[in-house]
């Protein structure tokens, strides 16, 4: 993120960046929480990211919710990852494709 912001941060550096990104990052989730409090209907996710990635120069962003699985014998952690395109025409347009391809589209 912050080199597509054309900021070049030394790694002496992120000894402060880090906990100022993980601050942030804690205050946006519970300031979301407090939206989502009003449509209490499913299992919020305990941590949500967005990425975007350069798609032949075009910008392309995903978003991508975790949330806590059943404990599983043998495994140190449980966890499910909702990866989608955001709610744009064309991450709408790959979301149906995507469900097309799986043989979801039903």
């Amino acid at each position: 993120a912050m080199r597509r912001k054309n900021w070049s941060p030394n790694e002496r550096d992120m000894g402060v960046v880090v906990p100022i990104h993980n601050a942030v990052n804690e205050e946006c989730w519970r300031r979301i929480l407090e939206w989502e409090a009003m449509h209490e209907r499913y299992k919020l996710p305990f941590d949500r990211h967005d990425w975007t990635v350069d798609r032949c120069g075009k910008q392309v962003t995903y978003v991508i919710d975790f949330y806590g699985g059943a404990p599983q014998a043998g495994s140190p952690v449980s966890f499910f990852i909702d990866v989608r395109p955001s709610l744009t025409m064309g991450g709408l347009i790959d979301r149906c494709k995507m469900l097309w391809r799986l043989g979801r589209w039903q």
